[in-house]
């Protein structure tokens, strides 16, 4: 199998399990919170997104990515992490502005996370980093699915 198969391969089973452990654990678990406390539990993953920076790190990735994939994918998870624990913040305190913040935050990482993956061609070059986007990312795409939904269903 090649290296694009079974990373293809891997990220949709990631995805898959995330799938299944947010309907049948984590989403009834969810539903007895508030829904700004649930908002809160499904950004906090979200402020760790400064990891990807790594992508910009030589030696963790196998060669250098290409600056077109490492530069958006490393500074749009670190303004991602800001904006999620700055949302983090305010739906904690209770700010006015707090599902403002939200909703940016789950847009911009939704479209980093979706820009990124339209670029398979660095998927050789990933090296250590490669669990990134095979565990981390699913997760991440299964999170932001149900804020949508929580913001979504909030605007009813």
């Amino acid at each position: 199998m090649d290296t694009l198969a079974i990373f293809g391969l891997q990220f949709v089973l990631s995805l898959v399990v995330w799938g299944v452990i947010a309907k049948w654990s984590l989403n009834p678990w969810l539903e007895k919170k508030s829904p700004h406390e649930a908002l809160y539990w499904l950004a906090l993953p979200h402020a760790f997104r400064h990891i990807g920076m790594v992508f910009l790190v030589p030696g963790v990735v196998a060669q250098p990515l290409p600056a077109a994939f490492a530069n958006p994918a490393a500074y749009g998870d670190l303004v991602t992490g800001v904006l999620a624990l700055l949302a983090l913040i305010a739906l904690r305190t209770g700010w006015a502005g707090a599902l403002v913040l939200v909703w940016l935050f789950n847009i911009v990482g939704t479209v980093d996370l979706l820009n990124a993956l339209r670029q398979p061609n660095v998927v050789p070059d990933f090296g250590a980093a490669w669990y990134i986007p095979t565990f981390l990312v699913p997760a991440l795409l299964v999170s932001h699915f149900m804020i949508f939904a929580r913001l979504l269903r909030r605007g009813r």
